[in-house]
């Protein structure tokens, strides 16, 4: 077998173990974006950040610890400078006190730096998407490739891809929160021969999420010292469980989420939510508890052939979508998100069922 040959086989395999600390993303695209899926194609909005809840610091934050966990507010894991590392639950984000649009700039540099193209790039939304990139560093060291990579390193594939969502949003005292969120594909046999491969969602990585959000503050201005101690506390120290979440029917049959969580922690996790589940949020109204979405029934991904395929730039045929309000409620101690049409009306019954369902089992 010619070492060409072996390099080709090697690269149908795909395997291999992410090394500790070590990402190194090559874009899919070249020079320009690859086609941004139907489900995360963005419209123009006319919204600005939304003003989140009260601000929280690290400030006696050791005396004070077992406190603020048994009342389940939100922990600063640890501060240096501006930027505060927050975590709650199983969830964690940067709060950085400097204002949205001063930061809009540093963090898209960021992605950039990082070897991603930016598929969304919407500073009037606070959000931003990278495209579907690969980690490089997966990709095995052996003979072959040490000789013949260099050469011929377009033949290597992991067999996944990933892709980084980035919100920025104003909170009350004039700083900002930044949250990253994890999506990942990745290519498998279609057919019991093995001779053809289709692409399918993977799990999200939150280790993923943790370390881009370790290199931010890096970014920002913290040490690579500072920020891996900042993370190593954030692994350590009881917090409590997420409250619990699930698909209900209220009054009337209308399908809702029902949330053990009070509204700002509530509105937290269903942003989160979105954004992992790959809704398009076009635009958000903190004060009234909507997210303005796009949604695309995952059903019709897959009756549409070589839709994985389209992710990649191989055809431009778009899926239908339609408009949803996804609404967050405080209710007693807990709070209920309901789904209504763009206008606020009734959804269809069954669109509405598919996104609670949706939602509720990414907020259990």
């Amino acid at each position: 077998m010619t070492l060409l040959g072996a390099a080709a086989l090697l690269a149908l395999a795909g395997c291999s173990v992410l090394e500790p600390d070590k990402i190194d993303y090559k874009s899919s695209g070249r020079g320009v974006s690859l086609e941004v899926p139907p489900d995360l194609t963005q419209l123009p909005g006319q919204s600005r950040y939304a003003v989140t809840g009260g601000s929280v610091t690290a400030s006696g934050y050791q005396a004070g610890q077992a406190a603020t966990v048994a009342a389940g507010a939100p922990t600063a894991v640890n501060t240096i400078a501006d930027v505060h590392f927050m975590r709650e639950a199983g969830e964690r984000w940067l709060r950085v006190d400097r204002p949205a649009d001063k930061l809009w700039g540093p963090v898209r540099d960021f992605w950039i730096e990082n070897g991603f193209l930016m598929a969304v790039d919407q500073a009037n939304m606070g959000l931003m998407e990278t495209d579907w990139a690969e980690n490089r560093a997966k990709i095995p060291q052996d003979f072959i490739r040490n000789t013949l990579g260099k050469i011929f390193d377009s033949l290597y594939s992991t067999g996944e891809r990933d892709k980084f969502r980035t919100r920025l949003e104003r909170n009350a005292a004039g700083g900002t929160d930044i949250f990253i969120t994890h999506r990942g594909m990745e290519e498998v046999y279609s057919s019991a021969r093995r001779d053809s491969t289709m692409w399918q969602p993977r799990a999200r990585d939150p280790d993923l999420e943790a370390e881009f959000l370790r290199r931010l503050m890096v970014a920002l201005g913290v040490s690579q010292e500072q920020s891996k101690a900042m993370l190593a506390a954030a692994a350590g120290g009881s917090q409590p469980a997420a409250a619990q979440a699930r698909a209900v029917a209220l009054p009337g049959g209308v399908p809702a989420v029902q949330l053990g969580d009070d509204f700002d922690r509530a509105w937290r996790r269903v942003g989160l939510a979105l954004d992992r589940t790959g809704f398009t949020v076009e635009d958000r109204d903190r004060s009234k508890g909507v997210y303005f979405v796009r949604y695309v029934d995952p059903t019709l991904e897959k009756r549409e052939p070589g839709f994985f395929g389209k992710l990649f730039g191989r055809g431009s045929q778009q899926l239908p979508t339609s408009q949803y309000q996804i609404a967050v409620r405080g209710e007693g101690q807990g709070s209920i998100v309901t789904v209504t049409d763009g206008r606020g009306g009734a959804a269809p019954a069954a669109d509405a069922q598919r996104i609670v369902q949706v939602l509720a089992d990414e907020l259990r």
